[in-house]
């Protein structure tokens, strides 16, 4: 492909250089440092030698995509690399060395690494008798998934940040200024994340946040780590530094003298994982480390409406954030069509799904494809996700949709997968409720409505019965069948004589290996309700992983505990503890269907499109933080001043910032028009009165008063 001059620029740099460089999404910064690693390839470079470093493995797909078409000049791989992999990788590596000195009860036996669902799992181990005999967070009304995920959180933010994690208590309280019934709370919370960690060490676990404190405390200052680090990467490119951590940088600082090149790369008016520890001025703070700054102005991706219509929005963010009445810049007069909003006033949440699906039909019909379309929402709920497929599939477009946020277990592939796995098991003592097996029924067998589930349901299904807890059909009286069908019937059959046979076994298969020979010997026949349905398919794939993983972290009993660890899974799963988060990759996207996603999922994918759909633009989760009692992304961070209290106009500035930083960085990724979907009653009936919608209308009105 043709380069842009500012792209040459970076290309035609001395190989032996150390370069920041710095623009806005869009402006070709990730493609020039694609050819800038096809420069180090062809210049003799050996692939092995090359580190590509990102805050996420889905952003280094560019460079692997690279890989893939310089098959002749690369003879071996590069390698991608996040801080947490190169973290656990050195641990892993170097462990005779640190095990001891890092505190650890058994440094001459192997660590074992925890996902972030066996860390939870364990958190949970640890918490719940305090929860349950001691009284911790009493006058907490959250759920206890979510009380282990925000402290895990707050010993992530520990480590990332670089400052103890006993001192994450006495932070929060310092910068609280409510009641003093929330000091309790974060003593309950700083006491439960100290025995966290002195339960990982006693039994060799490292989760995330141990991984990194044991790899910069421990390892890092060991020459012998320098030096292996040193001879096996000799070129360095760092991509979206500003979504990476503060001590991601400061690694980078540190290294950088050992490489013989260095491109690093970072996005302005972007950093939209601060929530998880991502730090823009110290990602920028790295310009100095580099011998060469470059800077990329233009937009390769905005046609002139959206350019327009993006300095109309920054200037009125502008403005509520200085508080002042300056007019917002005169080039939103060029806005024309970017902008396109209801022509009639929306009132119901339901018309407005109708808008879009009638918008996105007329977009397709006119030629514009439906890779090229997302709908966005701040979140996207089932019940919004399940009106929009509805509304699509009645048109015939193909869709998509990608929540790496949305728990596993609640897919439905994933609950029929567990469903049946409770009547396998009838040790375990897990008998699923009725209307639950119901809907594993209807998911399972091909051509079975819920109504005739629930029938047979009721007619075989004996939670009471001892060993497997289903009748064969034959059993049913012949009007039943009729009205079931013969056709349902035979499968149904099938199914229950394949769980009668593992559950008859004397040696019952792991519970991995029971999901993959479920889906692979029955549900993925013709017949049954996952035959040719790769979405289910992958879907179950991703559990079975999950399952194996959590085996494998939890599968060495703890001193003095007897436990089944299929048992435990599901228990956990009903709990709400695991199988909570699975981040699909985005080569799994069809390339022409419409993407339905979460806004900042969209943002991190890096992907820009012809049209956006802004959905719901009335609701202040477009710009408000998450409620989140135990712990806080702005307090927790390396630039908040110790006992500086956090109050309204901190929270007010910290959200005109992320509706700044939201709504530029969608602008900055679509090509020509962006659709804003709005209704005066939100989904739950509520009237809608986002600051958004207030951004949107003052840059919509101001454009049409210097058109006219």
């Amino acid at each position: 492909m043709l380069l842009t001059n500012e792209q040459k620029m970076l290309v035609n740099q001395p190989l032996r250089s150390k370069i920041f460089l710095q623009g806005r999404a869009g402006s070709g910064k990730t493609t020039a440092g694609v050819n800038w690693l096809k420069k180090l390839l062809a210049s003799g470079a050996p692939a092995h030698e090359v580190l590509v470093f990102v805050p996420q493995r889905s952003l280094a797909e560019p460079y692997l995509a690279c890989m893939r078409d310089e098959v002749e000049q690369a003879h071996s791989l590069i390698t991608t690399m996040t801080l947490g992999g190169l973290a656990r990788r050195m641990v892993d590596l170097f462990w005779p060395l640190v095990g001891r000195e890092a505190g650890f009860a058994h440094p001459n036996q192997p660590p074992h690494f925890l996902t972030l669902e066996s860390a939870q799992y364990y958190m949970s181990h640890v918490v719940r008798p305090l929860i349950e005999h001691e009284g911790y967070f009493e006058s907490l009304t959250i759920n206890r998934n979510r009380i282990y995920a925000q402290m895990l959180d707050n010993l992530n933010k520990a480590a990332i940040v670089g400052f103890p994690h006993q001192e994450i208590g006495t932070r929060l309280k310092a910068a609280w200024i409510g009641g003093i019934e929330q000091f309790n709370i974060y003593d309950d919370a700083q006491r439960c994340v100290d025995q966290f960690r002195q339960f990982c060490l006693a039994h060799n676990l490292l989760d995330f946040s141990l991984q990194v404190e044991v790899f910069f405390q421990h390892l890092w200052p060991l020459s012998l780590c320098r030096e292996y680090l040193k001879r096996t990467h000799r070129h360095l490119i760092a991509d979206n530094l500003e979504e990476d951590t503060p001590i991601t940088h400061d690694l980078l600082r540190d290294w950088l003298p050992d490489f013989e090149s260095a491109v690093l790369i970072a996005d302005e008016e972007a950093g939209f994982r601060s929530f998880l520890g991502a730090d823009v001025v110290s990602a920028f703070s790295l310009s100095a480390a580099c011998d060469t700054h470059l800077w990329f102005e233009g937009n390769l991706v905005n046609e002139p409406g959206i350019a327009q219509l993006k300095s109309g929005v920054r200037a009125v963010i502008g403005r509520l954030q200085s508080r002042s009445e300056m007019d917002a810049d005169r080039s939103t007069a060029a806005i024309g069509d970017a902008l396109v909003m209801p022509k009639e006033h929306i009132k119901l949440f339901p018309s407005m799904v109708k808008w879009v699906a009638q918008n996105v039909a007329e977009l397709v019909n006119e030629g514009t494809s439906p890779g090229e379309i997302v709908l966005l929402a701040p979140f996207m709920p089932d019940v919004l996700r399940f009106a929009l497929a509805d509304a699509l599939d009645a048109l015939g477009i193909p869709h998509q949709s990608h929540r790496p946020s949305r728990a596993l277990r609640d897919e439905p592939a994933t609950q029929t997968m567990l469903t049946l796995a409770t009547l396998a098991y009838p040790g375990w003592a897990m008998t699923p409720q009725r209307v639950n097996l119901a809907l594993a029924l209807m998911q399972a067998i091909e051509g079975l409505d819920l109504v005739r589930a629930q029938v047979l349901v009721n007619l075989v299904y004996d939670p009471r019965a001892s060993g497997l807890t289903l009748k064969p059909f034959e059993s049913i009286p012949v009007e039943l069948k009729d009205r079931i069908t013969y056709r349902a019937g035979e499968r149904f059959d099938r199914l229950r004589i394949w769980l009668m046979e593992v559950a008859q076994a004397a040696d019952a298969p792991h519970l991995d290996f029971f999901l993959s020979r479920l889906f692979g010997e029955v549900l993925s026949q013709p017949g049954f309700g996952f035959h040719d349905n790769l979405e289910s398919a992958n879907t179950i794939s991703t559990l079975i992983e999950s399952v194996q993983k959590f085996r494998w972290a939890v599968g060495q009993q703890l001193p003095g505990e007897d436990f089944e660890v299929g048992q435990e899974y599901l228990q956990m799963v009903q709990d709400g503890v695991i199988a909570a988060q699975y981040i699909r990759n985005w080569e799994a996207r069809p390339p022409d269907a419409v993407l339905m996603a979460p806004a900042y999922t969209f943002l991190i994918s890096n992907q820009p499109v012809d049209v956006q759909f802004w959905l719901d633009i009335g609701s202040p989760s477009w710009y408000q933080r998450l409620d989140q009692p135990l712990t806080h992304p702005y307090v927790l961070s390396r630039h908040w001043e110790p006992g500086k209290l956090w109050d309204a106009e901190d929270e007010l500035a910290a959200s005109h910032e992320t509706l700044r930083r939201l709504s530029i960085g969608l602008l900055n990724r679509c090509r020509k028009h962006v659709f804003v979907g709005m209704s005066a009653l939100d989904i739950r009936g509520f009237e809608n009165r986002g600051l958004l919608i207030r951004v949107i209308n003052e840059a919509w009105q101001r454009s049409l008063r210097e058109a006219s």
